[in-house]
């Protein structure tokens, strides 16, 4: 009797066992969008309302992870001290010519002690991790150089790069070529981080009193490096020199902010005339520098000068 023969068939489970399986390639996968982001969950970025600010305008565009920065020095001054009863008798006649002057301890700072700064950089823009580099170099700085004496010598206006403020300062006399030497040694640093360094022939000042300049005809042209911080009071390393010449205008706008051409030079002369000899008295001008400043953003950190 012969013996049936056995016939194999082929299965998926025998593919399976053998390990051999006819690939057959996946379907696409469709790519789901996904629904808008609500508005409500979403931070606004920043708004610019001049009327918050006495009128300010914002003349840098808001970066996300940017960090304005200012290198300067601080002189405090205390309500009681000489140098501030005649700053206070000046801005008492200045305002009597030029109503619209704002001194830059009002309205936000009126119960903070007063101080001045005298800029040795101009505004400096950071990216977040520019910021402890930059602190580094300030503090290495500070360590080079000797304390020294600084007075003032007499007033001047100054306008700032944008021409939309006009500034009161008082000039620095004795202590200029130290401040130069500080700034100058600040070149560098801010070069390597693509920045700007301080003007080539400074006037090393402190602002202490503003106003809001007519504003040109036509759009205004937004720089990528200006101001310090345009939301607070003025820094000095903003200002520019400004020529009689300049003091020319059409009349704003009536319903903005109250505006001027200019400081008028007879005003800033007569000044001079009445205050000059106090701000260059040894016990009313003069001050000893022994640190320097670094405000990034809102941080605020000094340094003392050691001259190692």
């Amino acid at each position: 009797m012969k013996r049936p023969r056995l016939v194999t068939y082929s299965d998926s489970s025998g593919e399976e066992e053998s390990g051999e399986k006819e690939s057959v390639p996946n379907p696409p996968v469709k790519k789901r969008k996904l629904p808008p982001i609500s508005s409500s969950i979403v931070a606004p970025g920043p708004v610019d309302i001049p009327a918050l600010h006495q009128g300010r305008i914002r003349t840098t565009p808001h970066v996300e992870g940017q960090f304005a920065a200012h290198v300067y020095v601080s002189l405090a001054l205390g309500r009681q001290s000489l140098l501030y009863k005649v700053l206070q008798g000046v801005l008492r006649d200045a305002k009597e010519a030029i109503p619209t002057l704002r001194d830059i301890w009002s309205p936000v700072e009126a119960n903070a002690p007063p101080d001045l700064h005298i800029s040795l950089s101009r505004p400096i823009f950071l990216r977040a991790h520019q910021r402890e580099d930059l602190k580094r170099a300030v503090k290495n700085i500070a360590k080079a150089h000797k304390p020294f004496v600084l007075s003032f010598a007499m007033l001047s206006e100054l306008i700032n790069d944008e021409r939309t403020r006009t500034f009161l300062t008082i000039e620095v006399g004795a202590g200029h070529l130290e401040l130069r030497s500080l700034s100058d040694a600040l070149t560098p640093v801010l070069q390597a981080i693509r920045q700007q360094g301080y003007y080539a022939n400074p006037r090393f000042h402190a602002s202490f009193a503003w106003a809001l300049l007519h504003r040109p005809q036509g759009p205004v042209e937004l720089k990528s490096v200006t101001s310090d911080d345009v939301c607070t009071p003025p820094a000095a390393s903003e200002d520019l020199q400004v020529a009689s010449s300049d003091c020319t205008g059409k009349a704003p706008d009536p319903s903005s902010f109250p505006t001027i051409a200019c400081l008028p030079p007879e005003v800033v002369k007569s000044l001079n005339e009445r205050y000059g000899k106090q701000f260059s008295a040894p016990k009313v001008g003069a001050f000893n520098v022994d640190s320097i400043t670094v405000k990034i953003g809102k941080d605020i950190t000094s340094w003392r000068i050691l001259g190692i």
